[in-house]
């Protein structure tokens, strides 16, 4: 079965490899997905047979965590 194409820098996926964690599509790192956290952090790669974009719910709740985490940076 061929590989999906790389989606859009910035999109939403969800790694099923890694009990569906939703992730921010990156790049291409070697054979690998690059996906970064939705709240930041560090990247993490994904096979990309194991990568699926992101349903819409998962996506409101990926913005609305993103738009949480960006409010409260050096809050503490």
């Amino acid at each position: 079965m061929p590989l999906p194409p790389p989606p859009v820098p910035g999109t939403f996926v969800v790694d099923t490899g890694r009990a569906d964690r939703v992730g921010e599509f990156r790049g291409l790192a070697g054979p690998y997905w690059s996906l970064r956290p939705v709240r930041g952090g560090p990247e993490w790669e994904a096979e990309p047979a194991a990568v699926r974009l992101a349903d819409p719910m998962e996506r409101l709740r990926a913005e609305t965590a993103r738009r949480n985490a960006r409010s409260t940076e050096g809050l503490l």
